[in-house]
C-alpha cells in the first residue's frame, strides 16, 4: 500500500474504464476473451466484457484445485445451534458441487433455467448456488423462512424449474419449519415447479410429496459430476429480489463476467485479503452481502470463507463472534452495525473479548446500514483494530464508497464511509439536478456507466430498471440515499432520501440526529423518524434502546437526549420528543423499519414488511408512540 494509491486507481478507473477493468479481468480464466470491455451500444443499459466467455464456478473452485490449492480449506462451516464445525477443502467442495450440479441436470435443468434456493445458512446452500453457476442455470436465493406469499411472488417472477430447500432452519430457541411454507407458496403461485430437492435436517424432518419432492441425499446418490458450462460474460448468474418489494418483484440481475471481475478485485483492493487467508462474512445467504462475500468473492481469489449459523448474541452469549474469530484465525470480519449494537448492549464494557486470542484479527468491516460513530468508537476501543464503515447496496453488489485497505489505508472519519471505490463516480445533486456544494446534503447519485459487478438491469424488466434508477437524473444512477461530500472528498451517507425531513423549511437528516442520540453513554441503539406536524410540516421523534444494566429513570435520559440534540444540532431541529423502547423493529438483515414506524406515528395504515424479524414488536412501538400522543395503541 502506498500513499496516493487509491486516488491513482480511482482516477484511472474513471478516465479509462476499459483499460482499468480489462487489466483486472486478466486474473480470471476465460474460455474466450471479450470483444469489448465496455459495451455502451444500448446505453443506458451498459454491459461489461461483451463477447467474453467464462464460468464462475470454474474460477471459484476448479481453477484453484488445478492451480495447487486442492487441499487448502475453502469453506469452514461453524454452527453453534447444531454444535457442528465442518471444513471443506477446495477439492472436496469442487467435487460436491459437481455432483449436485449433476443432480440438477438429471432433473432437466439446463443453461438459462432458473432454480430457487430457499435454505438456511448451511454448506448445501453454497453448494447449490455454485452448482447452478457450474451448469449455467440462474439461481435466485430467497431468505429461508420468508413468508409463503413473498416466496410465491418470487416463484411466479423467476419461473424456476426446480426449488432447492431444507426441512428447517434453526434459531437459538426455536426450529423454523421451511417445508410447510414452501408447500403453501407452491399452492399460491401460478407457476408450476417440476421438482423440489429437500435437505432433511435431523432436527426436523419434512414430509415429502411423492414424485415432486426429492431428498437431497437421494438426488446426489446416483448423480454424475457435471462439467462446467461455457457461459457468456453477459449471461445472468443470479437474480436477487430486494426486500420489501410490492407488486411486481424487483429482481436485481448479476452477470457472470462483470460480477467475477469486480468481486475478485474487491477482495484485495477493499478488504486486503490474499489467497489462503480466512475471511468471515456474518450474513445470510439470502442477502446480497452473503452472495458477494460469503460465497463468491473469497472463493474467486482462493481464500477461505467462513459460514456461521448463529447469532452475535445468544449462541451462547455476546462473546460468540470473538470465539469464532479466535478459533478459526479470522483475518477480517464483515457484518452489519446492528450486530455490534446488539453485542454492545449485552456487554457494554467488552469484557468477553479478553477471553479470546484475537491476534489474527486485523480489520472489522461494517455495512448494511449507516453506522453511528459511537458504535465505531466502541469497537475500535475494545478490539483495537481499524473499524471500516463502507457503503453499498443490493443493486451494486459491492462497495460504492470504502476505505480501500488493500490500496491505501486512509484516515477514518467515524460516520463516513470514506471515499468512492475505483469505478464509482459518486456525486451529490440537489432537487433540480445541480451539483450540491461541499458539505450540503442532497441526493447521492453515481454517474453512468457504473462499474462491473453492479446490476445491468432488473429481471425481464429493462423499463422498470430505467424508471426506478435512471430516469430521475438522466446519465446518473439514483441511489435513493441522501448525504454529502466534505472538503476532503469523504462521502457521508446520512439516510435514505425518504428519511430527510423538512422541519419548518429546514431539510434535516435523521441520521445526523441519530448520531447525537447514539453518543449518549446509556444508549445502545436508536432510530429517529419524521412525523407529520400541522405547524412545522414534520418533527423528529427518537426511539432509543438502552444498554443492558441501565437503571436510570427514562424521563431523565430523554431530557438529556433532547438537550444534547439542541446543543449539537441546534434549536432548528425542533427535537423535543423521544421514548425508550425494548427493541427496534428490523428486517432480518438488520435494517431498522423507519418507514413503518412513520406510518404508525402518523396514524396511517401499514402492512408489516415480509422481511420483518419479529412482527410482535410493532404493537409495542405503537404503544410507545401513543404515550407521546402521536398515535392510538394498536
Amino acid at each position: 500500500m502506498t500513499a496516493g494509491a487509491h486516488a491513482a486507481a480511482h482516477g484511472h478507473s474513471l478516465r479509462d474504464p476499459a483499460a482499468f477493468w480489462g487489466a483486472q479481468a486478466e486474473a480470471l480464466h476465460w474460455t474466450r476473451r471479450w470483444d469489448r470491455v465496455l459495451d455502451a451500444s444500448a446505453a443506458p443499459l451498459y454491459r461489461w466484457f461483451a463477447g467474453g466467455r467464462l464460468n464462475t464456478c470454474y474460477n471459484a473452485l476448479d481453477r484453484h484445485v488445478e492451480g495447487g490449492r486442492a487441499e487448502q480449506t475453502a469453506l469452514i462451516y461453524d454452527s453453534p445451534v447444531t454444535n457442528t464445525i465442518t471444513r471443506y477443502s477446495y477439492r472436496e467442495l469442487r467435487d460436491e458441487v459437481a455432483v449436485f450440479a449433476g443432480a440438477l441436470a438429471a432433473l432437466g435443468v439446463v443453461q438459462g433455467d432458473r432454480v430457487i434456493i430457499y435454505m438456511p445458512v448451511v454448506p448445501q446452500a453454497l453448494i447449490a448456488m455454485l452448482a447452478c453457476a457450474r451448469i449455467g442455470a440462474v439461481h435466485s436465493v430467497v431468505f429461508g423462512g420468508f413468508a409463503a406469499m413473498e416466496l410465491a411472488k418470487r416463484i411466479d417472477d423467476a419461473r424456476p424449474r426446480v426449488v432447492v430447500s431444507a426441512s428447517c432452519g434453526l434459531e437459538p430457541n426455536r426450529i423454523v419449519a421451511y417445508k410447510p411454507l414452501l408447500d403453501e407458496a407452491l399452492k399460491l403461485s401460478s407457476h408450476t415447479v417440476e421438482h423440489c430437492i429437500v435437505l432433511q435436517r435431523p432436527q426436523l424432518r419434512a414430509e415429502l410429496q411423492v414424485l415432486r419432492d426429492i431428498d437431497w441425499q437421494a438426488a446426489v446418490a446416483d448423480a454424475k459430476p457435471a462439467p462446467c458450462a461455457d457461459t457468456a460474460a453477459t449471461d445472468p448468474l443470479y437474480i436477487l429480489y430486494t426486500s420489501g418489494t410490492t407488486g411486481k418483484p424487483k429482481g436485481v440481475v448479476r452477470d457472470h463476467g462483470g460480477h467475477a471481475v469486480a468481486l475478485q478485485y474487491s477482495m484485495h483492493a477493499v478488504y486486503d485479503i490474499a489467497p489462503g487467508e480466512v475471511f468471515w462474512t456474518a450474513s445470510d445467504v439470502g442477502w446480497a452481502v452473503g452472495h458477494s462475500y460469503m460465497i463468491y468473492a473469497p472463493l474467486l481469489i482462493g481464500a477461505t470463507t467462513l459460514m456461521y449459523e448463529g447469532k452475535p448474541v445468544g449462541t451462547p452469549d455476546a462473546g460468540a463472534f470473538w470465539r469464532v474469530i479466535a478459533q478459526h484465525r479470522v483475518k477480517a470480519l464483515f457484518t452489519a452495525p446492528t450486530a455490534f449494537r446488539a453485542i454492545k448492549k449485552e456487554d457494554p464494557r467488552g469484557e468477553l473479548i479478553g477471553a479470546h486470542d484475537l491476534s489474527s484479527f486485523k480489520t472489522l468491516f461494517l455495512a448494511g446500514e449507516r453506522c453511528d460513530p459511537d458504535t465505531i468508537a466502541w469497537a475500535q476501543e475494545n478490539l483495537r483494530v481499524p473499524v471500516v464503515d463502507h457503503w453499498w447496496q443490493t443493486e451494486t453488489g459491492w462497495a460504492i464508497v470504502a476505505n480501500c485497505r488493500g490500496l491505501e489505508a486512509m484516515p477514518i472519519k467515524p460516520g463516513s464511509a470514506t471515499v468512492p471505490a475505483p469505478g464509482y463516480d459518486v456525486q451529490v445533486l440537489d432537487e433540480a439536478g445541480v451539483s450540491a456544494a461541499r458539505g450540503t446534503v442532497g441526493n447521492i447519485v453515481i454517474k453512468l456507466p457504473m462499474p462491473p459487478g453492479t446490476l445491468p438491469t432488473l429481471w425481464q424488466n429493462d423499463a422498470g430498471y430505467i424508471d426506478t434508477y435512471l430516469s430521475r437524473y438522466p446519465g446518473y444512477y439514483l441511489t435513493g440515499d441522501a448525504g454529502y461530500i466534505d472538503e476532503d472528498g469523504y462521502v457521508w451517507v446520512m439516510s435514505r432520501v425518504d428519511d430527510i425531513i423538512n422541519v419548518a423549511g429546514h431539510r434535516l437528516s435523521t441520521g445526523a440526529i441519530e448520531e447525537v442520540l447514539s453518543s449518549h453513554a446509556d444508549v445502545a441503539e436508536c432510530a429517529v423518524i419524521g412525523v407529520a406536524d400541522q405547524l412545522k410540516g414534520q418533527l423528529p421523534v427518537g426511539l432509543v434502546v438502552l444498554k443492558a444494566g441501565v437503571q436510570r429513570a427514562h424521563a431523565q435520559i430523554v431530557s438529556e437526549l433532547v438537550q444534547r440534540v439542541r446543543d449539537q444540532i441546534g434549536a432548528v431541529a425542533a427535537f423535543k420528543q423521544a421514548c425508550v423502547v425494548a427493541r427496534l423493529p428490523k428486517t432480518r438483515s438488520g435494517k431498522v423499519l423507519r418507514a413503518t414506524m412513520r406510518a404508525i406515528a402518523d396514524g396511517r395504515s401499514y402492512n408489516a414488511p415480509a422481511t420483518i424479524d419479529d412482527p410482535a414488536i410493532l404493537p409495542e412501538i405503537a404503544r410507545a408512540l401513543a404515550q407521546l400522543g402521536l398515535t392510538q395503541p394498536q
